[in-house]
């Protein structure tokens, strides 16, 4: 098709015969490319001289009046320029273009969507891989003029694939390098909150093979945290419900027999510890948005033996509102974990070279101040004293869960992440928790990496930040994290999990397109992170507006069976193993 005969389109009606005639042309005008592979300047070169007569690639682009906008369609659902009426049948396909969809789609679209107005296929590897690196480049910023700056822009290609949760599956393999992020802004910020629907009726989870998960309990105010006693009680806060509930399972731990409720009146209760420990029992500290309190408990309690003991005052400031807590090997330290009351501190006042050095002086390297004392950070407070506590490490923006390792006992904390710099950042993460470390939070994330709204406020941290272990797809929204400990039971798993942690994914809102909404499993070895997480569970998720569930937290059953609650539909699942039918 000569350029004479595409300017022609320009002057149809949008009507769908004429669509039909622009997909052939678009198709046409790609066929059309040099051979060039993977080049996205090429392919740049490509679509101006034969493609952007019709289409729209980059803001500032000539041309474009008759086709549908281009602009974004690199990780944009099929379909997505609401401007234009496309044929039903991409409509339905659901698709969205990511490099693996186009160029399948490209090679053999009326095969990959029956109906599509678009039956000229682009048979040239070479051809399409020039398009799609160029789309991909337009993604992460500006057009590459280099070989090198291509494969850089095929990389965030390749993230921006790795992050599509339809691609799902138990086992699949993820790691984030911080080498290959984008910079920040290179997607627009989304507002793409869940919509917790019904399970629909042909929806099933997803689980590796010999694993099997079946409801434990229901009708939950938001079930959260958990803790098994040892004559097998399950500990539980409901941070909707404002109470900590007792729940007796079955002989056979396939649900639950009884509930009663421990305490209640609470302000959004979270973090639960057995003092001194689960199988000596004195007391069960239950954290607050506000305070730490502890109860007189011994193994079998249901109810509180007596009234609450204030053992830490915590900030409560707005913002994020769950505290975690986990004591020291020894019992003689208790950790506590709270979040930031903001996104990066928008409103923390500025402070002078000096008045910096004394604030650090007294509250440690990258503490926070004004409304943010004490905040984005763990604390530490000596048990049976009564002074207040002081900051443990600090630039953690929200360290939702705190673990101890079994093994090495190292306290581990898992966080959320800033919002609003794209999609693909800033990763989630789960790392140890060094005493004196600084994080980031809300100056710099994953090491020297400048947060551009806070541009110049602390160049004196740039070369103090600890970067994390693990890094989670951005926005995932990981609340807990449980290492694997049993080696024997009915329901135990295979030997090779032992040590290993699972982590929940609780499912994004700043994201354009869904993530989360599944269970991960942490890769160990020799008691060290490798930096790899693969799929343990998925399946909850519906389209990229709708999901049935949101995992939050998980224990692990003398049986070797492993809980899991899911505060979206207000359940208690148990994932078992065993080879064959179910237990």
């Amino acid at each position: 098709m000569n350029e004479l005969a595409c300017r022609a389109r320009l002057y149809e009606p949008r009507t769908a015969v004429s669509l039909a005639k622009l997909m052939v042309c678009l198709a046409v005008c790609l066929s059309s490319a040099p051979a060039r592979a993977g080049d996205a300047t090429a392919g740049r070169s490509v679509f101006l001289q034969q493609c952007s007569i019709c289409h729209t690639a980059a803001p500032g682009d000539q041309g474009g009046a008759q086709g549908p906008s281009l602009i974004g369609v690199f990780g944009r659902r099929a379909a997505g320029d609401s401007t234009f009426t496309y044929t039903q049948a991409l409509r339905d396909a659901r698709l969205t273009w990511d490099a693996a969809t186009l160029d399948r789609f490209l090679a053999s679209p009326s095969t990959n969507v029956p109906g599509t107005a678009m039956p000229v296929a682009v048979p040239d590897d070479a051809q399409r891989g020039d398009l799609i690196a160029y789309f991909a480049s337009l993604a992460a910023g500006a057009a590459p003029s280099t070989p090198r700056e291509a494969a850089a822009a095929l990389g965030a290609a390749s993230a921006m694939e790795a992050a599509d949760w339809r691609k799902d599956y138990p086992g699949r393999l993820h790691h984030i390098d911080i080498a290959t992020l984008p910079p920040p802004h290179a997607s627009a910020s989304a507002s793409n909150h869940p919509k917790l629907v019904e399970r629909p009726a042909d929806a099933q989870l997803s689980l590796p093979a010999g694993f099997h998960i079946a409801v434990f309990a229901a009708k939950f105010a938001g079930p959260r945290k958990m803790l098994v006693a040892a004559n097998g009680d399950i500990i539980l806060s409901e941070i909707d419900g404002g109470r900590v509930t007792v729940l007796r399972p079955n002989p056979d731990n396939g649900g639950a027999a009884s509930r009663t409720v421990f305490a209640q009146g609470l302000k959004r209760p979270f973090g639960l510890a057995f003092y001194p420990d689960a199988d000596h029992p004195q007391w069960v500290y239950v954290a607050q948005t506000n305070r730490v309190v502890r109860y007189a408990y011994a193994t079998g309690d249901s109810s509180a033996r007596s009234e609450p003991e204030i053992v830490a005052t915590l900030p409560d400031t707005g913002g994020h509102s769950t505290r975690d807590i986990v004591f020291s090997p020894d019992g003689r330290r208790l950790f506590v974990s709270v979040g930031s009351g903001s996104n990066i501190a928008e409103s923390m006042p500025k402070k002078t070279p000096s008045e910096i050095r004394r604030w650090e002086a007294q509250h440690g390297l990258g503490a926070a101040w004004g409304s943010e004392t004490d905040r984005a950070a763990v604390l530490v407070f000596e048990v049976g004293s009564k002074r207040p506590g002081r900051l443990f490490a600090t630039g953690l923006r929200n360290c939702v869960s705190l673990t101890r390792q079994p093994v090495t006992g190292d306290l581990w904390c898992t966080t959320n992440e800033r919002d609003n710099l794209g999609d693909d950042l800033v990763p989630d993460y789960s790392t140890r928790v060094k005493r004196g470390a600084f994080y980031g939070w809300p100056w710099y994330y994953l090491g020297a990496n400048e947060d551009p709204r806070l541009r110049g406020d602390r160049p004196d941290l740039r070369t103090h930040v600890t970067v994390p272990d693990v890094l989670y797809q951005s926005h995932s929204a990981p609340l807990d994290l449980t290492f694997y400990t049993a080696t024997g039971g009915a329901s135990a798993f295979p030997a090779e999990y032992v040590g290993d942690g699972f982590v929940t994914f609780h499912g994004s809102w700043n994201r354009a397109f869904r993530t989360g909404h599944k269970i991960v499993r942490m890769r160990m070895h020799g008691g060290v992170p490798t930096g790899d997480y693969e799929d343990f569970l998925t399946g909850f998720i519906v389209d990229d507006g709708n999901a049935w569930g949101r995992p939050v937290c998980t224990t692990e059953l003398a049986d070797g069976s492993l809980l899991m609650s899911d505060d979206g539909a207000g359940l208690i699942y148990r994932i078992s193993y065993a080879v064959g039918n179910p237990p």
